[in-house]
């Protein structure tokens, strides 16, 4: 159908609105004669009310057709950086990003479109069709932060440059979606878990719940009895460090039984590995702390920006409103009775006997443990402390400490924290 202005005079589409204005005309003989709809019919009345001695049917392009060449330029550049991480096996990302192109096109100070930019990546072979997912119904199954912390790792190579893999570990509020702790770690550990949780509680308090995989890091999993193997010890008949730590601090802990079941957290980390990759690309980034000030920049973004597709809101201040209205299952951090010192809490155990020469074996290591019986069981609280590259041992009888000293982690080299 051609153009009003094509088919009407100007005088004819003023006769026609001056009517309706009037009151001699309905709307709806006004939008049968001019073949318009409701929109398209209000649009026009407005520049006729607004000069009705200047109204004109012709429309003035405010922008201009084409882009500039370097405008262009930039957009071609940006998506065969883009293509080239797509390409990449060893990169954790495995589709294109326009959004996230058009958020380094903005920094730049250039305003384009996203369907500008999908246009171009169609004609530059750097377009991907999306298969129809099955819909999933997302919700939140908590009414309070503080209610069920979902915490997780992902090990990926985070940069093209970087050599090594970087592990991210996270936790996510369930009721609000923030993501209460983010960090890059060299390698994941049961260590690293325990610093995660220490310093989760230490800035927002005790959570009443976590809820993560069955790796066994946070489970002792057993597999079953066979004819040929009779298991001992069968799943969850042991703690392992992680979960003792959850165990003093009275935190329940729920598993996830499949990948599927750990969608609230799966969700951030795609985001974050699509964000994160392509800057750390995008500026040659090849070390740890330069792409943990990345993280830093989007967690920012995810945390304090972006409205949550589940929500509609966003998570900080969903966060910070249900904590203003006493919504929290948050408890304070304290120290069980037992203890002076974090340390005691947020450490790795083991359980040794004092032997007849009131000594300890520890990895082929004898110490000798004053003030304690003969034959008696004691329970060694380990903090190593990977900064300085020492493992300091309190060493605890009765629900009391009664000697701690310091050894260099070269000491244990068999030991892996």
């Amino acid at each position: 159908m051609e153009q009003i202005h094509k088919r009407f005079t100007e005088e004819q589409v003023a006769v026609l609105l001056r009517g309706y204005c009037q009151g001699t005309i309905d709307r709806t003989t006004v939008e049968k004669t001019l073949e318009i709809g409701k929109s398209h019919f209000f649009a026009i009345l407005g520049r006729y009310r607004r000069d009705q001695d200047k109204f004109s049917m012709v429309y003035h392009r405010q922008s201009p057709t084409r882009l500039p060449a370097r405008i262009e330029s930039e957009i071609e550049k940006e998506l065969n950086l883009e293509k080239a991480l797509v390409d990449d096996p060893s990169l954790p990302i495995s589709g294109y990003n326009y959004s996230a192109i058009r958020d380094r096109l903005t920094k730049q100070g250039i305003e384009v479109s996203l369907s500008t930019i999908i246009n171009r990546a169609k004609n530059l072979d750097c377009y991907q069709s999306h298969p129809r997912k099955k819909a999933h119904d997302r919700e939140i199954i908590t009414s309070a932060i503080g209610a069920l912390i979902q915490h997780d790792a992902s090990h990926h190579r985070w940069s093209p440059y970087a050599k090594e893999k970087w592990v991210l570990i996270t936790s996510i509020d369930d009721f609000s979606r923030k993501l209460l702790f983010a960090d890059f770690f060299e390698e994941e550990t049961t260590w690293s878990h325990i610093q995660s949780a220490e310093t989760l509680m230490h800035s927002y308090g005790i959570p009443l719940s976590y809820y993560v995989d069955s790796l066994r890091v946070f489970r002792f999993v057993q597999s079953r009895d066979s004819i040929w193997k009779k298991q001992v010890l069968a799943t969850d008949d042991v703690d392992p460090q992680w979960k003792q730590v959850m165990k003093v601090l009275g935190v329940n802990v729920t598993y996830a039984l499949s990948p599927q079941a750990k969608g609230k957290i799966e969700r951030p980390y795609r985001w974050l590995q699509d964000r994160i990759v392509r800057t750390c690309a995008r500026e040659k980034l090849s070390r740890i702390n330069e792409g943990r000030e990345v993280l830093k920049e989007e967690l920012n973004r995810y945390n304090n920006h972006q409205v949550h597709s589940t929500t509609g809101e966003i998570p900080s201040i969903r966060f910070a409103q249900a904590k203003k209205e006493g919504n929290s299952l948050f408890r304070p951090f304290v120290l069980p009775k037992l203890y002076v010192s974090n340390k005691d809490v947020f450490c790795l155990r083991e359980k040794r006997m004092v032997n007849g020469y009131r000594r300890i074996s520890f990895f082929n290591r004898e110490i000798i443990v004053p003030k304690v019986p003969l034959r008696e069981e004691v329970e060694l609280h380990l903090i190593p402390n990977m900064a300085n590259n020492s493992l300091e041992i309190r060493i605890w009888w009765e629900n009391q400490m009664v000697h701690s000293l310091f050894f260099p982690m070269s000491e244990f080299p068999r030991v892996h924290f």
